[in-house]
């Protein structure tokens, strides 16, 4: 009874810590992280089209500041 007690605990102990969970950064912390990342990206891929389309000068720097 003791070990198959032992196996419940620790086969829920599995359950309840798993996950992606950040410990160093709250949830809001976190999707502001998400959220600059997606910015930036963004912005990188309007300078492609940008740069395809011809509509700037030919140059290998974004406008946009990495902070």
């Amino acid at each position: 009874m003791k070990s198959l007690a032992l196996i419940a605990l620790l086969a829920g102990a599995l359950f309840v810590n798993t996950g992606c969970a950040t410990p160093g950064y709250t949830a809001h912390e976190r999707n502001q992280m998400i959220a600059r990342g997606w910015d930036y990206d963004i912005k990188q891929a309007s300078d492609d089209w940008d740069s395809l389309l011809l509509l700037r000068p030919a140059s290998r720097l974004t406008v946009w500041n990495v902070r």
